[in-house]
């Protein structure tokens, strides 16, 4: 793409990107936690759900944030029983965590509300460009990954 098209598009995007992200954090606020939990308390409810049990330090690296605001979410999601805090009995500064039942209940539920609030949302649209979409998401998704393995190594 030419450097002017790329960065038309990016100016285009970064229009676009806030209010769908918005739009889609309002409904799930509004559908999905009612007041239960917060968009990063699911964030880390979901990356214990596709990666098991996980240090603190793994959660902080994912969220992007020091392992001391990681302790405040898993705290109040210890409080509210999402989630437990397992000790290594070798060594008790390496904590782990995992989700409890009542976690994965939520986590469940939350997931079957996001099915359908992505279903309602992309109704609107052709199979043609929903397939479009989700591949060039995915596009996207794959090189950060690709990039942050790079960075690690």
């Amino acid at each position: 793409m030419p450097e002017a098209g790329l960065m038309g598009f990016a100016d285009k995007l970064s229009q676009v990107m806030p209010v769908l992200i918005r739009e889609f954090i309002r409904d799930e606020a509004r559908e999905l936690y009612h007041g239960h939990v917060t968009p990063p308390q699911v964030l880390v409810m979901d990356f214990l759900f596709a990666n098991g049990e996980s240090k603190m330090k793994e959660l902080a690296s994912f969220m992007m944030v020091s392992t001391a605001a990681t302790t405040g979410i898993v705290d109040r999601l210890v409080k509210a029983g999402y989630v437990r805090r397992l000790f290594e009995p070798t060594d008790r500064r390496i904590i782990k965590v995992n989700l409890t039942f009542k976690g994965s209940e939520l986590l469940r539920k939350i997931k079957e509300q996001r099915r359908r609030i992505i279903m309602h949302t992309f109704s609107k649209v052709s199979q043609e460009d929903r397939m479009d979409y989700l591949r060039i998401i995915s596009q996207i998704r794959d090189a950060f990954v690709k990039e942050q393995a790079e960075s690690r190594s």
